[in-house]
Protein backbone atom coordinates (compact mmCIF):
# COMPACT_ATOMS: atom_id res chain seq x y z
CA UNK A 1 0.00 0.00 0.00
CA UNK A 2 2.73 2.32 0.71
CA UNK A 3 4.20 1.77 -2.32
CA UNK A 4 0.64 2.25 -4.32
CA UNK A 5 0.72 5.44 -2.35
CA UNK A 6 4.79 6.54 -3.70
CA UNK A 7 3.53 5.70 -7.05
CA UNK A 8 0.40 7.78 -6.83
CA UNK A 9 2.29 11.21 -5.65
CA UNK A 10 5.41 10.70 -7.82
CA UNK A 11 2.78 10.61 -11.12
CA UNK A 12 3.77 13.65 -13.00
CA UNK A 13 -0.28 15.02 -13.26
CA UNK A 14 -0.24 14.98 -9.23
CA UNK A 15 3.25 17.01 -9.14
CA UNK A 16 1.55 19.44 -12.02
CA UNK A 17 -1.18 20.33 -9.83
CA UNK A 18 0.72 20.85 -6.82
CA UNK A 19 2.96 23.10 -8.65
CA UNK A 20 0.29 24.87 -10.49
CA UNK A 21 -1.58 25.55 -7.32
CA UNK A 22 1.28 26.78 -5.46
CA UNK A 23 2.18 28.98 -8.34
CA UNK A 24 -1.52 30.27 -8.72
CA UNK A 25 -1.60 30.88 -4.73
CA UNK A 26 1.64 32.62 -5.07
CA UNK A 27 0.09 34.83 -8.20
CA UNK A 28 -3.13 35.22 -6.73
CA UNK A 29 -2.03 37.00 -3.46
CA UNK A 30 1.05 39.30 -5.61
CA UNK A 31 -2.14 40.61 -7.55
CA UNK A 32 -3.95 41.21 -4.86
CA UNK A 33 -1.25 42.97 -3.46
CA UNK A 34 -1.11 45.17 -6.67
CA UNK A 35 -4.57 45.93 -6.54
CA UNK A 36 -4.62 47.41 -2.67
CA UNK A 37 -1.62 49.10 -3.04
CA UNK A 38 -1.78 50.30 -6.53
CA UNK A 39 -4.87 49.80 -7.92
CA UNK A 40 -7.19 51.07 -4.97
CA UNK A 41 -4.92 54.26 -4.12
CA UNK A 42 -5.57 55.48 -7.69
CA UNK A 43 -9.13 55.10 -6.97
CA UNK A 44 -8.94 57.10 -4.47
CA UNK A 45 -7.25 59.97 -5.80
CA UNK A 46 -10.27 60.18 -8.29
CA UNK A 47 -13.12 59.13 -5.71
CA UNK A 48 -11.55 61.75 -3.33
CA UNK A 49 -11.63 58.92 -0.03
CA UNK A 50 -8.61 58.15 1.61
CA UNK A 51 -9.20 54.20 1.84
CA UNK A 52 -11.08 52.81 -1.19
CA UNK A 53 -11.29 49.38 0.11
CA UNK A 54 -12.78 50.65 3.71
CA UNK A 55 -15.35 52.53 1.62
CA UNK A 56 -18.50 51.11 3.06
CA UNK A 57 -22.40 51.62 3.21
CA UNK A 58 -24.01 51.56 6.31
CA UNK A 59 -28.15 50.57 6.36
CA UNK A 60 -29.39 49.93 10.10
CA UNK A 61 -25.86 50.21 11.76
CA UNK A 62 -25.20 47.37 9.60
CA UNK A 63 -22.14 48.09 7.02
CA UNK A 64 -21.63 47.08 3.58
CA UNK A 65 -18.31 46.97 2.42
CA UNK A 66 -18.65 47.63 -1.38
CA UNK A 67 -15.21 49.23 -1.82
CA UNK A 68 -13.46 45.49 -0.49
CA UNK A 69 -15.78 43.87 -2.63
CA UNK A 70 -14.46 46.00 -6.08
CA UNK A 71 -10.88 44.96 -4.89
CA UNK A 72 -11.73 41.89 -4.67
CA UNK A 73 -13.25 42.01 -8.32
CA UNK A 74 -10.41 43.56 -9.82
CA UNK A 75 -8.14 40.78 -8.62
CA UNK A 76 -10.04 38.38 -9.90
CA UNK A 77 -10.73 39.84 -13.31
CA UNK A 78 -6.54 40.37 -13.62
CA UNK A 79 -5.75 36.58 -12.39
CA UNK A 80 -7.99 35.70 -14.80
CA UNK A 81 -7.11 37.43 -17.61
CA UNK A 82 -3.57 36.30 -16.74
CA UNK A 83 -4.21 32.73 -16.87
CA UNK A 84 -6.10 32.71 -20.27
CA UNK A 85 -4.17 34.54 -21.87
CA UNK A 86 -0.77 32.95 -20.34
CA UNK A 87 -2.17 29.79 -19.49
CA UNK A 88 -5.18 28.58 -21.99
CA UNK A 89 -4.31 30.29 -25.04
CA UNK A 90 -0.98 28.60 -25.48
CA UNK A 91 -2.72 25.55 -24.08
CA UNK A 92 -5.35 25.85 -26.72
CA UNK A 93 -2.74 26.56 -29.32
CA UNK A 94 -0.82 23.32 -28.94
CA UNK A 95 -3.83 21.12 -28.76
CA UNK A 96 -5.08 22.41 -32.28
CA UNK A 97 -1.41 22.03 -33.42
CA UNK A 98 -1.36 18.68 -32.31
CA UNK A 99 -4.54 17.64 -33.76
CA UNK A 100 -3.73 19.51 -36.97
CA UNK A 101 -0.49 16.77 -37.27
CA UNK A 102 -2.85 14.50 -36.27
CA UNK A 103 -5.36 14.36 -39.46
CA UNK A 104 -2.05 14.35 -41.68
CA UNK A 105 -1.35 10.91 -40.45
CA UNK A 106 -2.73 8.06 -42.73
CA UNK A 107 -5.52 6.19 -41.51
CA UNK A 108 -4.63 2.69 -39.93
CA UNK A 109 -8.59 1.77 -40.14
CA UNK A 110 -10.58 1.34 -43.24
CA UNK A 111 -14.87 0.12 -44.10
CA UNK A 112 -14.90 -2.90 -45.32
CA UNK A 113 -16.81 -2.33 -48.98
CA UNK A 114 -19.05 -5.44 -48.54
CA UNK A 115 -20.40 -5.11 -44.99
CA UNK A 116 -18.77 -1.54 -43.86
CA UNK A 117 -17.20 -2.67 -40.73
CA UNK A 118 -14.51 -1.46 -40.05
CA UNK A 119 -11.46 -3.09 -39.94
CA UNK A 120 -7.62 -3.09 -40.56
CA UNK A 121 -6.31 -0.92 -43.76
CA UNK A 122 -3.79 -4.25 -44.38
CA UNK A 123 -6.57 -6.68 -43.94
CA UNK A 124 -6.55 -9.39 -47.04
CA UNK A 125 -10.01 -10.61 -45.40
CA UNK A 126 -12.80 -8.90 -43.79
CA UNK A 127 -13.09 -10.56 -39.93
CA UNK A 128 -16.59 -9.71 -39.97
CA UNK A 129 -17.92 -11.08 -43.11
CA UNK A 130 -14.66 -12.81 -44.23
CA UNK A 131 -14.90 -11.39 -48.03
CA UNK A 132 -11.61 -11.79 -49.59
CA UNK A 133 -10.63 -8.50 -49.85
CA UNK A 134 -7.13 -8.32 -52.23
CA UNK A 135 -9.17 -8.36 -55.51
CA UNK A 136 -10.49 -5.11 -54.33
CA UNK A 137 -7.31 -3.66 -53.09
CA UNK A 138 -5.69 -4.55 -56.31
CA UNK A 139 -8.63 -3.05 -58.48
CA UNK A 140 -7.97 0.49 -56.96
CA UNK A 141 -4.08 -0.06 -57.30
Amino acid sequence: MLNEFKKFILRGSVVDLAVGVVIGAAFTSVVNSFVRDIITPLISVFGGSNRFAEAHITIRSVQFMYGDLIDAIISFLLVATVVFFLVVQPINKLNELAMKNKDTEESTTRKCPYCLSVIPADAKRCKFCTSDLQHKKDKTA
